[in-house]
């Protein structure tokens, strides 16, 4: 695998609320493969946000009392430098030439951000999915900088079943004649079909069958038999993967998720020390919470008790929240019932 360096990235990022005199109520989100680092509306940008009900005023992320950072991930497509932006060396697209990413290195810009914003220790790091194990990354190799975390239906490191997933996501991208390589033309407007294809499979992985099976049923899209071809959309299940796949198609670049999948895969906590109670030992927290949804089949929830078993040998504080929610791996973006007094708690 290549790797390499990049001198002096771009990382996008927004605030909300403001750092007190002791400059001690900052809180940083790391965020999962595909947001922006538009978490939620402002003055600024009055557009709402993706975790809009978990972040604001009088919201459990309470910004009337917290300083609350959302970076865009390094290596994404949003701001941040990444495959998709311009090489300064080379006046060129990075494209595949862009070096191996690692979460390690997406903490890495985390703790540069808190440089630059003059801020030397957190209340808490956040994350969910990719950005818990960034959470957690950051909290074991920059330990002095955060006082809390809050890892939300992640894991320690991925199991070979989601590994496998995320494996023929990348496929579906890389075998889209129209990925070229990844030396396509515009960032967006390559290998549609591939990218389409696999938010379908992301979006079967993120809900749960039980959600499927209430939502939708064996519900007909219509009545009539399919008119184009004997094989086209019949059940609202369908319908709805269709839409959330084509919307996702020219709103993110095909090289940037291809390296924000694989830097999911690469990570394994453990590679910190030999063992995950070693690389844990690393941590200085003191108070940390482990969420997790019975229902995650993308990070099952025997991941999140691993990881919160492992940090209460080394923190004084850490809660564990079992939810039984139906939603899936993304449970914690929906389910706001459930995760608002959860994420309250901690706050």
């Amino acid at each position: 695998m290549r790797r390499g360096e990049i001198d002096s990235p771009t990382i996008a990022y927004e605030t909300l609320g403001r750092l007190n005199e002791r400059r001690d109520n900052a809180v940083l989100i790391f965020t999962g493969l595909s947001p922006t680092a538009h978490v939620a509306s402002s003055s600024a940008d009055a557009s709402s946000g993706w975790w809009e009900d978990m972040v604001g005023p009088d919201k459990p992320i309470d910004t009337n009392r917290y300083l609350v950072i959302c970076a865009n991930s390094l290596g994404s497509c949003f701001g941040s430098t990444g495959p998709a932006s311009i090489d300064p060396i080379s006046n060129k697209v990075y494209r595949l030439r862009f070096p191996v990413l690692s979460l390690e290195d997406i903490a890495a810009s985390g703790a540069a951000l808190l440089d630059h914003l003059g801020i030397d220790r957190l209340f808490a790091v956040i994350g969910a999915s990719m950005g818990g194990m960034t959470a957690l990354a950051f909290s074991m190799l920059h330990a002095e900088r955060t006082a809390g975390l809050i890892s939300i239906s992640s894991a320690a490191r991925s199991l070979p079943f989601s590994i496998a997933l995320r494996s023929l996501q990348r496929e579906m991208i890389r075998r889209d004649p129209e990925w070229k390589n990844g030396e396509y033309r515009i960032p967006g407007q390559g290998p549609a079909t591939g990218m389409r294809l696999a938010r379908k499979l992301g979006m079967i992985t993120y809900r749960s069958a039980e959600e499927w099976e209430t939502r939708f049923g064996r519900e007909r899209t219509t009545d009539e038999p399919p008119s184009q071809h004997p094989f086209g959309i019949d059940f609202e299940i369908e319908a709805y993967l269709e839409a959330h796949a084509r919307k996702f198609i020219g709103s993110f670049d095909a090289n940037c998720y291809l390296y924000l999948s694989r830097a999911m895969d690469l990570f394994d906590a453990s590679d910190h020390g030999g063992s995950l109670k070693q690389a844990l030992e690393r941590v200085r927290l003191e108070r940390a919470m482990v969420i997790g949804v019975e229902t995650d089949f993308l990070f099952p929830i025997h991941q999140q008790e691993e990881l919160a078993q492992g940090l209460k040998t080394f923190v004084k504080d850490v809660r564990f929240a079992r939810l039984d929610s139906m939603q899936g791996h993304d449970s914690f973006l929906v389910d706001m019932d459930r995760f608002r007094p959860a994420i309250a708690s901690f706050f």
